[in-house]
């Protein structure tokens, strides 16, 4: 098996603690309960080929098995308390940049439909997903929501911003974090919503953005968050969505997060 479809042994450390205990007498009888360590990384290898459950190599797991601990470990929330865990452990060292903040939407295909899924009005009105993402100022993401395509974005900044599983520090004196958005995000109310929150606004179009850009000494900001963007689709069960239920899409999300942030971190840092 590739390194590349296994996770790295922090993300493993740091999910094995999370896991939901098993309960008493299960696996006592009949065959003995599957290998959580396997398990995870199985459901790893999914979220990065993308492939179906049943194409699983059985070297790690019938898949079955798999997808049964898989939604177990849904519902008790352990995608995204991994994810959280991932957070406050950056919090607390500090190593959160709030400085800027940066939102964008990115549209994919979700062909077997499903719940928050809705006609892509950039792909002849064919079922789609739209993810929207916050990240920090080196683009880490530290908010997420999911809705269908048609969804439009200004509809979910309070969502994403509601969705963060730390919040920035209290402000400082006279500063105030920056919030970078494009063009689709520009609303009297959105604008309002972000002064409430305490952000200065940042919110310009593309060719205005590159106008600025050819201001001395002027760093463009929210390229993070597309690129962060880019790196979900690396992993291609998010390329394009085959979960009908949101909260599957979401769980892997959140694993796709938490990696990102256990990861990227150790580059960031060191």
């Amino acid at each position: 098996m590739h390194a590349d479809f296994l996770p790295s042994p922090a993300l493993w450390a740091a999910v094995e603690p999370l896991l939901p205990a098993v309960p008493s007498g299960l696996g006592q009888r009949g065959r003995p309960r599957a290998c959580d360590r396997q398990m995870f990384f199985a459901m790893y290898y999914i979220l990065c080929t993308g492939c179906k459950w049943k194409a699983l190599p059985r070297c790690l797991g019938a898949a079955s098995t798999v997808h049964d601990r898989f939604q177990e470990w849904t519902r008790a929330g352990v995608f995204k308390q991994l994810w959280t865990s991932g957070l406050v452990q950056l919090q607390a060292e500090g190593r959160l940049d709030w400085d800027w903040q940066c939102l964008d939407a990115c549209q994919t295909k979700a062909p077997l439909g499903g719940e928050a899924v809705g006609p892509n009005p950039t792909d002849r009105g064919k079922g789609g997903v739209k993810r929207h993402v916050l990240t920090e100022a080196q683009g880490l993401p530290i908010g997420v929501a999911v809705t269908g395509a048609n969804v439009h974005e200004v509809t979910q900044v309070q969502a994403v911003l509601g969705s963060m599983p730390v919040l920035p520090p209290p402000a400082e004196g006279d500063f105030a974090p920056g919030f970078c958005a494009d063009k689709g995000y520009d609303a009297e109310a959105i604008r309002r919503l972000l002064a409430r929150w305490g952000y200065r606004v940042h919110i310009l179009g593309r060719g205005e953005e590159a106008d600025k850009c050819r201001t001395p000494h002027y760093r463009a900001r929210r390229w993070v968050v597309e690129r962060t963007h880019a790196w979900f689709h690396r992993f291609r069960r998010l390329l394009i969505r085959w979960e009908k239920k949101v909260a599957n899409y979401e769980a892997f999300l959140h694993l796709d997060c938490a990696n990102t942030i256990w990861r990227h971190s150790l580059l960031f840092f060191g």
